[in-house]
């Protein structure tokens, strides 16, 4: 799905700003057309998520449907054209009305949805109204379970609890776009840049000239010279001598696709990309040719106040903050990221391993994301495998032509353990295979349930990536001890699967910033630098090890128990982004080992 951009061709109106907002009850009845005559409207920003916006419990926990609405006016000059409506993305189910009528319905809560509104739009005022649910259970990714809890004397009361360790901020996340197209339009382009300089491009074209269009395609580079050009929807045309894309230089070119019949031209779109190649070779990720070795993060996208949603301030800051200790990368966990992040990681150099919304695919995990449930139930409890190739195939239309992106994660510790993992992620793999033109490594991230002897998707994976809390979640406080045990572990993983990169997608310990303590004890930040160090040693010792992603780049907000204080402190930075002691021992390894040099 392309992102919207003004052209010669195009009109592009954002809709964000105080939108009208209500909770509905259980008991509510809603009827769009009536929708005027609710009362109690509050004021919401969007995007955002909605549950830090005011105060109280009621308000933050809402379990159920929320109402958006607001106006916006149409134009005789945007009615002569095709129309669209687009959402960056709603959580996790939206239900969308123009004018009282239904336009549709999408589920999913982190990928972009729209709809051709041109026949339903009216000149002058338009009234838009979304109905959204924040529920989660066995049919959504990610995953969670409705309980009604019943106590002596007092009403029910429903509660949501996810299957997942992170707070279920909810609402309009991501921007809301209006954009004009002319009648024959560019839907779709694919474009990838090969090592060699050739250029492999797609083009999709519909609306009522498109059989018979005309389509041409030009390479530009960063200065806007033209390289090469080509004809047709699809093609293959060389730009001859190349400038790599790379975290070292993330020199980004251009493609300019025009539609056209005989009297000219019908639609102009321009798509960026990278000329790059990713590989897996002597078990090491590989990009251009050469091996690469990850070092990031886990990274939420989540900030105080506004939740979930877009803020291009933290998407800047927090790119900075990467840069500023050494790393290169990070995953997406545990969804894919909005699309100014993707953007802002092509032009900086910022390596992305993009994930799927597919977390807390277990029946034995509990609300704080640890074990506690009903285990061996998953795969005979989840109805989820639908929905799941429905989220691969638009995060794979969505993110396909982002260099950034260097491989795939379909799920972030399912039950991958149990009977019947294989056989729900096998035709998932493979869709990622037969939908990517690029052909990105694929992986599904796996906790230390899943061992060496019990996991059951090794084998369908490209490269592994471990979750694992030795010296935390066990064997805490004993680092030495923490150290045994995980080197072992990746040496008989390594045993089982000995041409397969392994990196650790997840490793970290809870630590209360400005908690010190001489002899390093559990929540110190002295233990969390000696955690550090420990693993680093792990690391590199052993050659087949291609990246360490700690858990997790910052402080985030989860459910509330008595696991979590104010969330989950695993943060190398605070939520607030201010580093605590690892980040500078981080920077220092970062930094001196793999570059030689401090900035």
């Amino acid at each position: 799905m392309l992102y919207p951009k003004m052209t010669k061709s195009r009109m592009v109106f954002q809709l964000n700003g105080i939108w009208d907002f209500k909770l509905l009850k259980e008991e509510d009845s809603f009827n769009p057309l009536e929708s005027s005559a609710l009362e109690g409207w509050m004021a919401m920003p969007v995007p955002s998520s909605y549950n830090d916006i005011y105060q109280g419990r009621e308000f933050a926990d809402h379990v159920g449907d929320m109402v958006y609405q607001r106006t916006f006016a149409v134009t005789e000059t945007m009615k002569a054209h095709r129309l669209v409506l687009r959402f960056g993305s709603v959580a996790h189910v939206a239900q969308v009305y123009l004018n009282g009528k239904k336009l549709g319905s999408h589920k999913g809560g982190f990928l972009p949805f729209s709809f051709d509104i041109t026949n339903e739009a009216v000149a002058g005022e338009n009234v838009l109204t979304v109905v959204v649910s924040n529920i989660v259970d066995n049919t959504t990714l990610p995953c969670g379970r409705l309980v009604k809890e019943e106590f002596p004397g007092l009403p029910s009361r429903l509660r949501n609890l996810p299957n997942f360790d992170f707070y279920n901020y909810t609402g309009i996340l991501r921007p809301v776009w209006l954009y004009t197209t002319p009648d024959t339009y560019i839907k779709d382009i694919t474009v990838m840049g090969k090592m060699d300089g050739q250029v492999f491009w797609e083009v999709a074209v519909s609306g009522q000239a498109a059989d018979c269009s005309q389509v041409s395609v030009e390479v530009l580079d960063k200065a806007g010279k033209t390289v090469c050009c080509g004809e047709g929807k699809k093609g293959v045309i060389n730009a001859g001598k190349i400038n790599l894309w790379s975290p070292e230089n993330p020199y980004l070119y251009s493609l300019n696709v025009k539609v056209r019949d005989e009297q000219g031209i019908f639609d102009e779109y321009t798509e960026t990309f990278g000329f790059r190649e990713i590989g897996v070779k002597n078990c090491r990720l590989t990009l251009n040719g050469d091996p690469i070795y990850l070092k990031g993060f886990g990274k939420h996208e989540e900030c105080p106040v506004h939740g979930r949603a877009t803020d291009l301030s933290y998407i800047v800051k927090d790119l900075g903050l990467l840069k500023w200790i050494g790393a290169n990368s990070f995953r997406t966990s545990h969804y894919p990221n909005s699309e100014e992040m993707m953007q802002m990681c092509d032009r900086e150099g910022i390596l992305v391993i993009d994930e799927t919304p597919a977390v807390g695919l277990h029946t034995g995990f509990t609300a704080t994301g640890l074990l506690g449930g009903v285990p061996n139930g998953t795969w005979k409890t989840m109805e989820t495998a639908e929905h799941h190739q429905d989220v691969i195939r638009d995060m794979i239309q969505r993110d396909k032509n982002h260099p950034c992106v260097i491989a795939w994660s379909a799920a972030n510790e399912p039950a991958s353990e149990e009977e019947g993992a294989k056989e729900y992620f096998e035709p998932l793999v493979e869709q990622f295979k037969t939908q990517d033109l690029q052909h990105r490594p694929v992986t599904i991230v796996t906790y230390e349930g899943s061992s060496p002897k019990a996991c059951k998707v090794a084998e369908l994976c490209d490269f592994l990536v471990l979750n694992r809390y030795r010296g935390w979640y066990d064997t805490e406080g004993n680092l030495e001890g923490a150290k045994a045990k995980l080197k072992d572990e990746l040496e008989r993983f390594h045993k089982r699967c000995p041409n397969k990169p392994i990196m650790l997608g997840e490793y970290g310990a809870d630590t209360i910033a400005g908690i010190h303590d001489i002899n390093g004890r559990l929540f110190s930040e002295e233990y969390q630098v000696q955690f550090m160090e420990a693993y680093s040693q792990v690391f590199d010792s052993l050659s087949y090890i291609t990246g360490e992603h700690v858990w997790v780049f910052a402080d985030f907000a989860t459910a509330e128990n008595i696991k979590r204080v104010e969330g989950n402190k695993k943060g190398i930075f605070t939520r607030d982004r201010q580093p605590k002691m690892a980040a500078y021992y981080l920077r220092r390894r970062w930094k001196e080992k793999f570059h030689g040099q401090m900035d």
